[in-house]
């Protein structure tokens, strides 16, 4: 419950420093209510504005410190947190507050909601200290996990580049880091690419997604197949119809009593498995036996996590870097007082050897001074013989302990040396595991190239096809156009012909009445005359006929074209 209000503290502090215009830490008490009420609401907590009022009741007027507004948020709001609200949403309010208010979306590359996501994936990366920064070491946390999901390779050359552009600084604030991914510095992919990789890793950190995907489920009354969209988190396995998590169709609850287990194929189905509860079993298949078994694997982790009461394994992970920087923090400054202690002891040993060089420098003055008395004062040798063996005596020992010094100042110069040696030996396995690094770096990134020049051949050759097919597109278009443009003149051709055929026909008849009026009357046998329009024996038989015949056609011919 700490850690999850630590969280949430981290959300409420930005919207909290969106509301602080002035930089001074202090924000309005209206301006607080408004911000505790939404907050309670988005919680499911009950408001009591009663409480603020009397919380804040000592500093009616003026604006309020953040000192104050703390005791006020932990008391009645976030001690009263459940589990059951949508953190998204919470995070929503707050991140509404501060948005637009620190940085500017023209700049990036990215959208809104993936700005957003960024800033909730920094929420849970950045230390628990305030004002919020995310370190180095989880700044490149994340980008690895970014390029992976963009399934590109990480750059240690773009990042060595980019920690010189930050002069020697270790960490960034949230909107330096949303500036950091959304120019699209360390990527240089589309930005349907980039938002794609931005909410799978925002899924796995901040919605505890560890796996996805479809399988086959086996019913449970009508024992039937269905394919079913599932999603694993730390604590239970949910199946819905689609991958538009539409519509939800149940939940697996795994605990520490749970199991998973492989299963021969059966039933016509392969790659089976089994989970396991305590009053119900799941059987599902997967696609292929590698999704099977990562699967399985998945499963089995959120299981054993349960098991150690453990939360998710990004969670953990975080966990252990965050021990592992205290860790060398602690290492470093335990070496740093050891130099420091052994320094001054170094120190020490050398003003101990001036000392024993200044009393040997005294002792031969002595000495010399002795001399000088000896050959002035003969007389008194024998009454201060006793002394000078005294000062003998002394004198030896002082060399037995300017001796003693001088081993013990050796055996502090050979451990130094030893030290010096376990340095420089820790040095070059560093270099080495850097080289080794470098050496996986270098391959990685052949294996990309290669992995590149084959699409780009691939591609070149999907292009030639394409550019034959469109080429065989306008020829078989011109044809048509060729064969459209024929049928035409073969209507104007056959039109101009049937007008030809008419006019023909019409100056036949012409020619034939003409004929008919300036025939010769030949003489002809005795039979009666015929009486027409044209007067009597104008035609002959064979001639009448014949005008009915044509009178015929041109009258069939005028109802065809009516």
């Amino acid at each position: 419950m700490r850690g999850r209000k630590v969280e949430l503290l981290k959300s409420i502090w930005h919207a909290f420093t969106a509301l602080d215009a002035d930089h001074r830490g202090k924000v309005s008490k209206s301006q607080l209510k408004v911000l505790s009420y939404n907050l309670c609401t988005v919680m499911k907590i009950p408001h009591d504005p009663v409480a603020l009022e009397e919380h804040f009741k000592d500093d009616d007027k003026g604006p309020l410190s953040n000192q104050g507004y703390m005791p006020y948020l932990n008391k009645f709001i976030l001690d009263k947190v459940r589990e059951d609200f949508d953190i998204l949403e919470f995070n929503k309010i707050c991140w509404t507050l501060c948005f637009h208010k620190s940085i500017c979306p023209k700049r990036l590359r990215i959208s809104e909601d993936d700005a957003f996501k960024v800033w909730c994936i920094f929420n849970f990366l950045s230390e628990d200290k305030y004002p919020l920064v995310i370190v180095t070491e989880e700044i490149e946390y994340f980008l690895q996990k970014l390029m992976e999901a963009m399934g590109s390779g990480w750059s240690e050359e773009k990042c060595a580049e980019y920690r010189l552009q930050m002069n020697s600084r270790t960490c960034l604030t949230a909107w330096e880091l949303i500036e950091l991914v959304g120019t699209g510095y360390f990527s240089t992919v589309s930005r349907p690419t980039l938002s794609l990789a931005i909410n799978e890793v925002f899924q796995e950190l901040i919605l505890d997604v560890l796996k996805q995907g479809y399988m086959m489920k086996k019913g449970h009354k009508r024992k039937n197949w269905t394919e079913r969209w599932f999603i694993l988190r730390p604590n239970s396995m949910s199946y819905y119809v689609g991958e538009d998590l539409v519509e939800k169709k149940g939940d697996i609850i795994l605990d520490q009593n749970c199991c998973v287990e492989s299963l021969p194929d059966k039933d016509g189905k392969k790659c089976l498995f089994i989970i396991k509860c305590t009053d119900i079993s799941f059987e599902i298949s997967a696609s292929d036996k590698k999704k099977k078994q990562e699967w399985i694997q998945a499963i089995q982790k959120c299981i054993q996590l349960r098991r150690l009461g453990l939360s998710s394994p990004h969670r953990e992970s975080r966990l252990r870097r965050r021990e592992l920087r205290q860790r060398q923090q602690v290492e470093e400054e335990d070496l740093v007082e050891r130099m420091r202690e052994l320094q001054a002891a170094n120190d020490n040993k050398e003003r101990q050897l001036e000392a024993m060089k200044k009393m040997e420098e005294a002792a031969a003055k002595a000495t010399l001074e002795e001399l000088r008395r000896k050959k002035t004062q003969l007389d008194l040798q024998d009454r201060y013989r006793l002394d000078l063996e005294k000062e003998k005596m002394v004198r030896q020992q002082m060399e037995e302990q300017v001796a003693q010094k001088s081993s013990e100042l050796e055996q502090y110069l050979l451990r130094v040396r030893e030290l010096e040696n376990m340095y420089h030996q820790l040095k070059e396995a560093l270099e080495d595991e850097r080289q080794a690094k470098q050496d996986e770096e270098a391959m990685r990134k052949l294996q990309a190239r290669l992995l590149e020049e084959e699409r780009q051949e691939m591609v070149a050759e999907q292009l030639a096809k394409e550019r034959a097919l469109q080429a065989a597109q306008l020829q078989l278009e011109r044809l048509e156009q060729e064969r459209r443009g024929a049928l035409e003149q073969y209507k104007e051709v056959s039109r101009k012909l049937e007008r030809a055929t008419n006019k023909t026909r019409t100056w036949k008849d012409k020619v034939a009445k003409h004929e008919g009026l300036v025939r010769l009357i030949q003489p002809g046998h005795k039979a009666p005359q015929r009486i027409t329009n044209w007067g009597p024996a104008s035609f002959t038989d064979a001639e009448l006929e014949m005008r009915k015949k044509s009178w015929q056609e041109s009258k069939n011919q005028g109802a065809e074209a009516q």
